[in-house]
């Protein structure tokens, strides 16, 4: 049976390294690449692949919606989270998301193959750095995020939140808004200040965590 594998990144270079790392690999065959999250719920449903390469920072729907949306419409595909964010929360809510598997970018070309064929066999695979998070139950009360102040942002300051975790430069914010550069760098700068968070990691968990992502199906 041939392994249909389905590459979502909107990075061109990191799509072409997994593409070489498939090239030639018996039994796989790559279907297709996307490169934001609509287009893999769109790529998804014509190709109907084995398994879904999927980086978790995308343009539009970020790969825990997508996680979500595929597997409620595709149980049976398997997909493998592809990312730079070596984060036990994150991870944890990719697998509850219905993830079978989550690899740390830089060790891709080493991990992808044994990965793919790992979740296949309906095992969960995880980058070994990050393996003892699912071993070990979290602390019952475990604190979320605790944010340096209770400041509500400004609508504008929101807006510009949203377009961040969905992975836009500050120049691609600029252009969607119609403001200037300074303008946005002036905006993220507040935001960032009121709520203590700077990773774009910790951002998209407070938008998570206050609503303010789209509703999952």
């Amino acid at each position: 049976m041939t392994i249909k594998v389905l590459i979502v990144d909107d990075h061109a270079i990191v799509r072409a390294g997994l593409r070489a790392v498939l090239k030639g690999e018996p039994g796989m065959e790559l279907v297709g690449e996307a490169t934001s999250g609509e287009e893999a719920l769109q790529l998804s449903r014509e190709f109907q692949p084995t398994v879904i390469v999927l980086d978790l920072s995308l343009p539009g729907i970020d790969g825990i919606q997508v996680t979500r949306k595929i597997k409620h419409d595709q149980p049976g595909v398997r997909i493998l989270i592809l990312t730079v964010h070596e984060d036990e929360a994150l991870l944890r809510e990719a697998i509850r998301a219905g993830a079978s598997g989550y690899i740390i970018k830089h060790a891709a070309e080493n991990e992808l193959i044994s990965a793919i064929h790992s979740v296949l066999m309906d095992d969960i695979y995880v980058h070994p750095k990050l393996i003892r998070s699912i071993l070990v139950e979290p602390e019952p009360h475990e604190p979320a995020l605790v944010y340096s102040s209770d400041e509500i942002l400004t609508p504008r300051e929101t807006e510009i939140l949203l377009l961040i975790v969905q992975g836009y430069t500050n120049r691609q914010i600029a252009e969607e808004l119609s403001l200037s550069v300074r303008t946005v760098e002036g905006h993220r700068g507040n935001l960032t200040e009121k709520l203590g968070l700077h990773s774009r990691v910790d951002l998209l968990r407070y938008a998570r965590e206050h609503g303010l992502l789209s509703p999952n199906p």
